[in-house]
């Protein structure tokens, strides 16, 4: 342990790895896995039997729960597509402005993921290919709470568009008036979707995936939110596809001597707010840098309208490391596999190309994390809780399936057929066998 902060609670530790261990790379397995816990089980029931009680009961159920978790029962459960338009012109003229821009450049980037079908001919003159279409039906989830996010209805509802998604529906929590937020519904409006509902939790991830008498079942379910949704999702996955098991936010960034505490406090600071369970970590090679992050951190929290949840996410999930390369900051940080990776160094492009597990990189000091949630234009909705190892961010394919097309003709069976005959009788599949000789007889 370097040092400590009596005003602010976070840890910091010099990496050492002497016998093949580092106190580090535990601390960092330790927090990626930070919502694992005894108490799932008892979470999980009782999503079970959420989703349960909205499959037998349909819209009934969705009143009566949204009536005992927010406290209003949200009849008619959809928003008339003239609210969400009139939502949209009483907002505020400069964040009509910001929400156009981040429409914009969203638009403009995933515009250029859509795959391109393939057709290849083979050998002998058979015709093989993938097709992708859309699915005919997706449902984005918008959180409430301790925040709103029109932001995700943005990254959600454009992928889907561009992927050509028939039906688009929403769902998010009503306020306490019965409301979802205004700026969520402008945001609606803006990206084009006409089908939204208020309704949030375990239960509308149920309405999405059975489907009731007002909601339509779905094929794909996106967007992030609480444990609840999460679990929800993971329950109903198989029976609709999912874009992710979304996590606390987290960031982790890379410094070293050129980076300014100031910039990397708000930059930690700002995964901090989100949430008591989001994570923080800098790992820098500036002994100084670190010793400097507590006042910087503590000056930027005087104040702060969110301080309180901050100082617990800093407290429990945060983490400063001195490293003694940038090298070994690179493999720390592969340990993590985070959301979110900040390289503020001199030379961030080359410190990328050493990063092989990561949601999204952020290079250098003109690029806070902030402008990928917003309006950089790649996905914000990204892997958590060390996912990236496998998994990247939600994308215009999320919203397509491919298909496989064959299409052989009598040239192609011949030349083949005896090694299909072959390999299905090494199966002991003997109608397999029969069906190619039969074609070839």
């Amino acid at each position: 342990m370097v040092a400590s902060s009596a005003a602010l609670s976070i840890a910091i530790l010099r990496d050492s790895s002497a016998d093949g261990k580092s106190q580090a790379a535990e601390r960092l397995v330790a927090i990626a896995g930070r919502t694992s816990s005894g108490q799932m089980g008892e979470e999980t029931a009782r999503v079970e039997e959420i989703l349960s009680q909205v499959r037998q009961q349909g819209d009934r159920a969705l009143l009566e729960l949204t009536e005992r978790f927010d406290g209003v029962r949200p009849d008619p459960l959809r928003i008339p597509p003239e609210r969400l338009a009139a939502a949209w012109e009483t907002t505020a003229p400069a964040l009509q402005e910001a929400l156009a821009l981040a429409h914009q450049r969203i638009l403009a980037f995933h515009g250029q993921q859509r795959p391109a079908d393939l057709a290849i001919t083979g050998p002998h003159g058979e015709r093989l290919g993938r097709r992708w279409r859309p699915v005919q039906r997706a449902g984005i989830y918008v959180p409430g709470g301790r925040a709103s996010y029109p932001s995700t209805v943005l990254m959600n509802a454009v992928p889907a568009k561009v992927a050509g998604v028939g039906r688009l529906v929403m769902v998010t929590p009503p306020g306490p008036n019965g409301e979802p937020n205004a700026t969520v519904l402008a945001a609606a409006h803006l990206a084009g979707v006409e089908e939204v509902y208020r309704v949030g939790g375990a239960q509308a991830i149920a309405a999405l995936a059975y489907g009731t008498e007002t909601i339509p079942a779905v094929d794909v379910i996106s967007g992030p939110g609480n444990l609840y949704v999460t679990l929800a999702k993971k329950a109903v996955y198989g029976r609709v596809a999912i874009d992710s098991l979304a996590g606390p936010s987290e960031v982790l960034v890379i410094a070293d001597h050129t980076a300014r505490a100031d910039q990397v406090a708000a930059d930690l600071l700002a995964q901090a707010e989100h949430d008591p369970l989001a994570a923080a970590i800098l790992l820098t090679t500036s002994a100084e840098l670190a010793a400097a992050m507590p006042a910087a951190l503590e000056a930027q929290l005087a104040g702060h309208p969110r301080a309180e949840i901050t100082r617990t996410a800093l407290g429990d999930w945060g983490l400063i490391v001195v490293c003694e390369s940038l090298r070994r900051a690179a493999e720390l940080s592969d340990c993590f596999a985070p959301e979110h990776l900040e390289l503020l160094v001199e030379d961030p492009e080359s410190l990328a190309e050493q990063i092989q597990h990561a949601g999204a990189i952020f290079m250098g000091p003109h690029t806070p994390e902030a402008v990928g949630d917003y309006l950089a234009g790649p996905n914000h909705t990204l892997p958590t809780s060390g996912t990236a190892r496998f998994a990247g961010a939600l994308s215009v394919e999320t919203f397509l399936r491919h298909t496989s097309l064959i299409h052989f003709n009598r040239a192609a069976l011949e030349a083949t057929g005896a090694a299909v005959i072959t390999l299905a009788e090494s199966e002991g599949l003997h109608s397999h066998a029969e069906s190619v000789r039969r074609r070839l007889a």
